[in-house]
């Protein structure tokens, strides 16, 4: 399938009414059969890359290339494609190169969060500046797929984000979902051709994937998933917390499961099946079925509201709601901790894992998949898979994203510290490359070009931002001085 681009473009079509209802005046006996092409209304855009070269030298490289792990390692960008990786020793430094001194970091692909929601406009206003894009980017995330958003939006935003017009991560969706249940949205699938029909008008707005939600028949699913084929998109369905419908997604041959299987333990009848398809598992571990979730976990496990990366990108009254009053189980009662369990279970047979924050807190969330799958059992370097490489290769993305190699895109996490040593260095960040550009933990760009994020509308005029000032703010409400 081609990963980025080769949607149909935008046409308009138009008739006569007296060519479309045979009860106007003027109307033919037998109406004609209805255009197959119309009137081009799209535009090319160039997508923008840096200009020059840069060069990242002295780190640690955790490539996802199998578990190759490349120390005092250089990587070489030119454009926004990696054109050199290896030891020091074996990679040439460009002379015209801009170089940055990486010793004593650690450099991963960029994080994939392949299941997340999230606000792209307003009415159709895409911001110029967008808190949540800037978060997920400040936390690392670098690509999101979302399966389930505002068709106009997001693609628009995404199209915007390519073309260098807003900064963001890059923007993959299934716009909005293909809805069985009645609503002023459905979508109505009773033959291949209604499923034909509904996937090129939503290829043609911008999907590479679509998501198949509540379609009650199991031959509507089906017929979905062959015009999918044709047409070369994905399918990733939602099973609402239902075992049964979960199993069949799996014999019908979708592309992922979404949300996490609602049972505490799958036994070996579950397994056997799975690793004997091609479906991938997204169990959105921060929001999974069953039981107290993985969110209010990590809200419970520390001061969430105190963490000073996230408070850039979230105003505090909206991060403290949710953040001080916490949900808290006994320890023996977490929910996602099984989910996780039977997830390494199934990655362990072969079966792609996958992060999928949900949206649930601006790039944070996806770390807290990723801490939850180790809780779960997995080994650190299985844990990151489940953010990089997995993700790549489950939506079909692996020949730009998901490792580092020569010819993929320059998408790249550079960490202060080793998250093989501890899974929780992963917010260690020191910065995070997106398409060649490098950005700085407050998200200014740096390196080949220097450009200062401008303050949001949360911050104060020099750039401090308003949660910084809550404790004084807290001080004088209590009569201190």
């Amino acid at each position: 399938m081609t990963t980025f681009g080769g949607a149909p473009r935008a046409q308009l079509f138009q008739r006569d009414l007296n060519q479309t209802f045979t009860f106007v005046e003027g109307a033919p006996d037998e109406l004609p059969k209805p255009a197959e092409s119309g009137i081009e209304i799209g535009f090319r855009q160039a997508s923008e890359i840096p200009e020059g070269r840069l060069v990242l030298t002295g780190a640690r490289l955790i490539t996802m290339n199998g578990d190759q792990v490349i120390e005092d390692g250089v990587v070489v960008v030119e454009g926004n494609r990696i054109t050199a990786i290896g030891p020091r020793a074996s990679v040439t430094v460009p002379a015209d190169a801009t170089v940055m001194d990486m010793a004593g970091k650690t450099i991963m692909p960029g994080l994939i969060d392949a299941h997340w929601h999230g606000s792209m406009g307003s009415d159709e206003i895409i911001p110029q500046q967008s808190r949540v894009n800037y978060g997920s980017l400040a936390f690392g995330v670098t690509t999101i797929h979302d399966p389930s958003n505002d068709t106009s939006e997001i693609f628009a935003h995404a199209e915007l984000a390519r073309a260098g017009r807003v900064v963001a991560p890059r923007i993959f969706s299934t716009g909005t979902i293909l809805y069985g249940a009645a609503t002023g949205f459905t979508a109505q699938v009773n033959s291949y051709d209604d499923a034909l029909s509904n996937l090129r008008r939503m290829q043609a707005a911008g999907a590479f994937s679509v998501k198949s939600y509540n379609q009650p028949r199991r031959d509507q699913r089906q017929q979905i998933i062959g015009a999918a084929r044709e047409l070369g998109m994905t399918v990733v369905p939602e099973g609402g917390s239902l075992f049964q419908h979960n199993m069949t997604m799996i014999v019908d041959g979708h592309t992922t499961i979404e949300h996490s299987v609602p049972v505490a333990r799958m036994y070996d009848d579950v397994r056997q099946l799975w690793s004997q398809t091609g479906t991938a598992y997204n169990p959105t571990v921060v929001v999974a079925f069953g039981g107290n979730w993985g969110e209010n976990y990590w809200y419970a496990e520390s001061n969430v509201w105190e963490n000073e990366r996230l408070g850039q990108y979230v105003p505090r009254r909206t991060l403290d709601a949710r953040s001080r009053r916490r949900v808290v189980s006994p320890e023996n009662e977490w929910n996602h901790i099984s989910v996780t369990r039977e997830a390494r279970a199934l990655n362990d047979l072969g079966v792609p894992v996958l992060i999928g924050a949900h949206g649930q807190r601006e790039g944070l969330g996806s770390h807290w998949d990723i801490w939850s799958f180790a809780q779960g059992g997995m080994t650190p370097i299985q844990a990151l898979r489940t953010a990089t490489i997995n993700p790549a290769k489950a939506m079909g993305m692996d020949r730009d994203l998901g490792s580092l190699e020569v010819g993929k895109l320059a998408d790249l996490v550079v960490l202060d510290a080793n998250p093989l040593d501890n899974i929780r260095n992963t917010t260690s960040i020191a910065f995070t490359i997106a398409n060649g550009r490098v950005y700085d933990a407050g998200m200014n760009e740096v390196g080949r070009r220097e450009r200062p994020r401008a303050p949001f509308w949360f911050e104060g005029a020099d750039g401090e931002a308003w949660s910084a000032g809550a404790s004084a703010a807290e001080s004088h409400s209590h009569g201190e001085d």
